[in-house]
């Protein structure tokens, strides 16, 4: 919705939805709205009706397709039956994936590069892996122009701050065993989805980070400091299981890295509204 804010009057909008009840939504936004499912391949039909130029990808894989990303298979199948997209005197179609940072791995701190080897260390990860060879495989079979972005923890000022979290009173690591964490702004990301449809290379990766360089129990730090409240507890790694923290949240702990964002600023053109952490958590709701 943040994009569609940014990209109307620029483009015809159309969403692809599950959800019957977000129609309403949608159009109240300016948005045509699909009805299909990612997961139910019978139910996109329409999609090989139509010829788009841009198609923003942010669809997570599904959590339980193991280390392969079927919703990916299912839509690249879908537009691949467009008669209408690339080829000599056709559209050439401009594709962007929304991936994720953790398909780095655990980096033990260093700097990661879109050069750096990926080393997915869930499935959850392996699963994007997945993807962004599916998305480059069909950029080149049928010249397509395809960018990748790596993405890592999203926030804002509001209903993405970590407020609820410190409000909750859970813990992190010990300074001894905490983790680099790398973080963009929601409203920052929305910008970028646009500027990469525009501007990404064919095939291309771009790490998406503001230029924040904090370990995970900092940000919390600073972020109760804003808010007033009390600072998180720490605790050391083999404590954690039992302080109450998610699995999910556990697995973000086991790997640390610091993503380099130059390219993303040298052939993007990307200028960060909130290039620092403590800039987007004092920005509030943006809309």
């Amino acid at each position: 919705m943040r994009v569609a804010a940014l990209a109307r009057g620029r483009y015809r909008l159309l969403a692809l939805t599950s959800s019957p009840q977000r129609l309403e939504s949608l159009r109240s936004a300016g948005i045509v709205p699909l009805v299909g499912n990612l997961d139910q391949p019978q139910t996109l039909w329409r999609l090989a009706q139509l010829a788009p130029q841009r198609v923003l990808m942010l669809a997570p894989p599904g959590d339980t397709s193991g280390p392969r990303d079927q919703r990916s298979r299912h839509l690249i199948s879908r537009l691949k039956q467009s008669g209408m997209l690339s080829g000599p005197g056709k559209n050439t179609l401009r594709v962007v994936y929304a991936s994720t940072s953790g398909v780095y791995g655990d980096c033990q701190g260093e700097l990661a590069p879109e050069t750096r080897p990926c080393q997915p260390q869930t499935e959850r990860a392996q699963r994007r892996c997945d993807a962004e060879r599916l998305w480059r495989r069909a950029g080149v079979q049928h010249r397509w122009r395809v960018g990748l972005l790596r993405i890592p923890g999203i926030y804002d000022g509001g209903s993405r701050s970590p407020k609820g979290r410190l409000e909750r009173g859970l813990p992190v690591l010990a300074p001894a065993d905490d983790v680099y964490t790398n973080h963009i702004h929601a409203d920052d990301l929305a910008r970028l989805c646009l500027l990469a449809l525009e501007r990404a290379a064919p095939g291309r990766v771009y790490n998406v980070c503001d230029d924040s360089t904090l370990r995970m129990g900092d940000y919390f730090d600073l972020a109760a400091d804003l808010y007033g409240l009390p600072r998180p507890v720490r605790v050391a790694r083999d404590q954690a299981l039992a302080s109450g923290l998610s699995p999910m949240m556990l697995s973000f702990m086991r790997e640390s890295r610091r993503l380099d964002n130059t390219r993303m600023k040298a052939e993007l053109g990307a200028r960060l509204r909130y290039p620092e952490v403590l800039l987007g958590l004092r920005s509030g709701e943006v809309r």
